[in-house]
């Protein structure tokens, strides 16, 4: 008994989500698809004019054959009851059942229609005042029943006492329910008192003419929508086919395809578009290759003169070497001088290697050795090789990681240089600030975040401080002996590594960096185990109305490279 409600459950789960899924399919396809909104749209709207225009029609249509029916019923009942009135009149009253012979004749008589109204049924009632035993009983014509005339109208008739109408039906012997005009008026049987005649014109031939009008109609509109319809298809696939094929050559030439061109037909305007995409991507084209080959003339350049500039540096290097060993015997002056040189001289060797490692990320020529790294024991060591600076610079190291392994298919060559970039870049601009570095990792990645608690970035600049040469204060003095390269190394280390580096920042609420990397090599990144806007950063700690709340729809201040 358990199991029946649990799988009635089931069933409808797996129901709601299968329509669920083709509802999304169907939305899905109706946001990509121009040419079914168009096509959709000129349908409906054309179906909802058919509707309207064929609803007045056939309402026009009734109209004019009830009036026309009612007009004619209405004639054809007068004449009738005068041609009883007379009947009754001329009826020889000497004989004591005249009336009994008459009313019979009388009705079978006028139920034989032939006019305008066509066929007809009739019935004769006796009025509320006839109480004369010898007055005849009320009569219809075949297949009538008596009952079948409305008692609103028999009141009617006999309050006003002239010709009334109204709109009624009739069940026949068959049982069949047909809809009739009912006309009655009242006639006087003399020495017995007021009858009420009344005739019943049915509606059938009204309610053919009106179906098989209404039969044209829908057969019309069926017609006229495929027809719409297959118009807009036509029409929105001449518009909507030069559209798509300039998106695909876009998508191809995005992709690097630059040959790639559109077909131009014609001279109208479509073709116009097709010419104009055509001279842009051929300007495109000879843009692009003229970037690329000064691009590699420049990195060609960068190369040859930091591989030339090993030779001399490596000489002057002795000589400096010599110098500032023997500086203790020179002047105070020439000693200073010694110092300087030898300090300038490991600042230049240090932005050779950079430009080196840059030039080989340009020529594709990076190699990456990746093998299981635990990377908090990688924080670890860049830590202890920090700690000198950052006590130099008043700035706390801390390392916050968790109690499992974070392993993950690296080089740890390559990451440590990233952390090492990061810890760095804290301590230069933390103010002696605490600075905490992060390790965390789920099922899919792991992430390491540097915290620190300086002046922060503007908004315009986090998305410049991986450029190269780039300093968010051109003023401000170099006391690490940075070479303005060491964040696009680590940036390109990441990508290197089909990882993440983002940076967040807040003015006067410091920076986060955020690394993340997939733990197998080749994996994609979905999500990163750190959040990247910081815990403690103040925009999370003040308190938000609901309308801040609402509008925050990405964290302010924050890319991802």
């Amino acid at each position: 008994m358990t199991d029946r409600p649990d799988r009635t459950t089931r069933v409808a789960g797996s129901v709601r989500r299968a329509v669920r899924r083709r509802w999304r399919r169907i939305i899905a396809l109706w946001r990509r698809s121009l040419k079914l909104r168009v096509v959709t749209t000129t349908t409906v709207f054309s179906l909802i004019a058919i509707l309207v225009l064929g609803s007045i029609l056939i309402t026009r249509v009734r109209d004019g054959l009830l009036d026309s029916k009612r007009q004619a019923a209405l004639e054809e009942a007068a004449n009738g009851t005068r041609t009883s009135q007379e009947a009754f009149e001329s009826a020889d009253r000497s004989q004591p059942d005249a009336y009994d012979t008459l009313v019979p004749d009388l009705v079978r008589q006028l139920s034989r229609g032939g006019g305008p109204a066509g066929a007809r049924e009739v019935v004769l009632l006796r009025g509320p005042d006839v109480v004369d035993p010898r007055a005849p009983l009320g009569r219809s014509s075949f297949g009538v029943d008596i009952g079948a005339v409305p008692t609103s109208l028999r009141d009617e008739v006999a309050t006003r006492g002239n010709q009334q109408w109204t709109y009624s039906q009739v069940t026949r012997p068959s049982g069949q329910k047909v809809p009739v005009v009912v006309v009655g008026a009242p006639v006087v049987v003399p020495e017995i008192g007021g009858y009420q005649l009344y005739f019943l014109f049915p509606l059938d031939k009204e309610v053919d003419t009106l179906s098989l009008v209404r039969n044209a109609l829908l057969l019309a509109a069926l017609g006229m929508l495929i027809l719409v319809g297959g118009i807009a298809w036509l029409v929105t696939r001449q518009v909507v086919t030069p559209v798509r094929m300039a998106a695909r050559i876009a998508e191809r030439l995005s992709a690097g395809r630059l040959e790639e061109r559109m077909r131009v037909r014609g001279e109208d305007d479509l073709a116009r578009l097709a010419a104009s995409f055509n001279r842009m991507a051929t300007s495109l084209q000879r843009q692009i290759r003229q970037l690329e080959d000064l691009s590699r003339v420049q990195r060609r350049f960068v190369s040859d003169v930091s591989h030339e500039l090993r030779t001399p540096l490596t000489t002057v290097r002795m000589a400096a070497d010599v110098l500032h060993e023997a500086r203790t015997g020179f002047d105070p002056a020439v000693e200073r001088s010694a110092e300087i040189l030898q300090a300038q001289l490991d600042r230049f060797e240090a932005l050779l290697a950079d430009l080196l490692e840059i030039s080989r990320y340009d020529a594709g020529a990076a190699l990456l050795e990746a093998e299981p790294t635990d990377l908090r024991v990688v924080a670890r060591h860049v830590l202890d090789a920090m700690e000198t600076l950052a006590e130099h610079r008043g700035s706390e190291l801390r390392l916050v990681e968790p109690g499992v392994p974070c392993v993950a298919e690296v080089d740890s060559r390559r990451i440590e240089r990233i952390l090492r970039n990061l810890v760095a870049n804290a301590v230069e601009h933390g103010e002696g600030g605490p600075i905490e570095v992060r390790v965390s990792a789920d099922d899919e990645a792991v992430a390491v975040a540097v915290r620190d608690h300086g002046v922060g970035l503007e908004p315009e600049a986090v998305g410049m401080v991986f450029n190269r040469f780039w300093r968010a204060d051109p003023a401000r003095a170099r006391t690490t002996g940075g070479t303005g390269l060491g964040l696009s190394i680590a940036l390109e280390d990441a990508h290197l590594h089909d990882g993440w580096l983002q940076a967040w920042g807040e003015p006067g609420d410091g920076c986060q960096f955020r690394l993340t990397v997939p733990r197998t090599r080749g994996a994609e990144l979905e999500r990163s185990p750190i959040p990247l806007e910081p815990m403690d950063s103040r925009r999370r700690l003040r308190p938000l109305t609901v309308g801040q709340a609402y509008r925050r729809t990405r964290t302010p201040g924050a890319v991802d490279v």
